[in-house]
């Protein structure tokens, strides 16, 4: 059964609902079960799923490493670990969600899928409704850049540019979808939740952080990894929750403007502006369900400067990483937090969500040598 974050109004599982009357989004009832013995988080963690999983459709998502940051431990006094999600099939953790959707649109008998996405979610989509034989719309905005575009190319997906309000262009596609049979697997779809609560599983298996620190846009990220660790709980294989710590970009923060403020409900977030396009939405489908979860939980909401950010990526560059600038928010609040006097050897979990190579067109070349054959070894010195 669906059940709707802010009023409880319960749906059917029969039809392809995907957000409540009341204009908030939908979420399936936690689960309660036990770990069993698998290769795959899939089939470890099978019981915690709403259906039987295919390996068919999978690209090989999932199971990632956790890393320990050894320099950044040192440098802040905790136990630092990177949840690498870069090393996935489209070098996201979008592939989580989108293999559960692929997994929802087929149960529901749908033969054409579709996103909004500029970025991460349209990568993943394409690639996924091409292995799985399903006629592919992204739907981008119309300032969307040509790295990007090229990186879609190569699936066979119809990319459409549409000019307009991006963040209506969510709601509208969900209306288009209806009427046109595809089953839009957008960033916060109920299924797509479920697949991104498999990154809380990886991590209880490792290590029992003590904070979560999650870069945070639509906010469907937030809550699988909160949904992921409240079914851990409540199955009794984790005694207490982490602190989870939603991440924004200063020139782009309506969850934690209205965290902050003590407000109920997000607002747009006017002009928008921060290098870290991965999380640049000024008006999250589920920020209002984050905001509730923040202050259920006793969670945290930090912002960051784009300084701060690219900062945090070279950081991260020296403990042999490159993630896209987004991915590196949570190194950034973590230093916000170090300042704020975070517990002595807290474990902190960063969860990486892209990678580097996505995003090429803001990085600069550093100081290169040059030198002939005869005068290399002169040159090394």
């Amino acid at each position: 059964m669906l059940k709707c974050t802010a009023c409880g109004r319960a749906y059917s599982l029969r039809k392809p609902y995907q957000r409540c009357e009341c204009g908030e989004p939908l979420e399936l009832e936690l689960f309660k079960s036990v770990p069993r013995i698998g290769k795959r988080v899939w089939e470890r963690f099978s019981g915690f799923f709403p259906f039987e999983l295919n390996p068919e459709l999978s690209l090989g998502e999932g199971d990632t490493a956790l890393i320990k940051a050894k320099r950044l431990s040192k440098e802040l006094g905790v136990k630092l670990y990177l949840k690498n999600e870069t090393t996935n099939p489209t070098w996201s953790f979008k592939d989580r969600g989108t293999y559960l959707g692929i997994h929802r649109a087929l149960q529901l008998g749908f033969k054409k899928i579709g996103t909004v996405s500029t970025g991460n979610m349209a990568a993943s989509v394409a690639a996924y409704g091409a292995y799985s034989g399903l006629e592919t719309y992204i739907l981008v905005s119309s300032t969307i850049a040509e790295e990007k575009l090229k990186a879609l190319e190569v699936y066979g997906a119809k990319v459409i540019k549409v000019r307009g309000d991006y963040g209506e262009l969510y709601y509208r596609s969900l209306e288009i979808g209806r009427r046109k049979g595809i089953y839009f697997i957008n960033s916060d779809d109920p299924f797509r939740i479920e697949g991104y609560k498999s990154i809380s599983f990886e991590i209880a298996e490792e290590v029992t952080p003590d904070y979560v620190l999650v870069p945070t846009s639509s906010g469907g990220l937030f809550r699988g990894i909160v949904k992921g660790f409240l079914e851990l709980k409540e199955s009794d294989l984790i005694e207490k929750l982490p602190t989870f710590v939603a991440v924004q970009a200063e020139g782009c923060s309506p969850i934690c403007k209205a965290f902050i403020e003590g407000e109920k409900k997000i607002e747009p977030f006017e002009n928008p502006h921060t290098i870290a396009h991965a999380i640049e939405n000024p008006y999250p489908p589920s920020g209002n369900a984050v905001l509730r979860l923040l202050k259920e939980l006793n969670g945290l909401c930090i912002t960051v400067s784009d300084e701060e950010i690219l900062d945090a990526q070279m950081s991260l560059g020296s403990e042999g990483v490159f993630v896209q600038p987004a991915s590196a928010t949570g190194i950034a609040a973590l230093r916000k937090l170090f300042e704020r006097k975070i517990e002595e050897n807290a474990k902190v979990v960063s969860v990486l969500t892209g990678s580097g190579l996505k995003t090429l067109s803001h990085v600069k070349a550093g100081e290169i040598m040059e030198c002939s054959l005869e005068k290399l070894e002169e040159c090394m010195r």
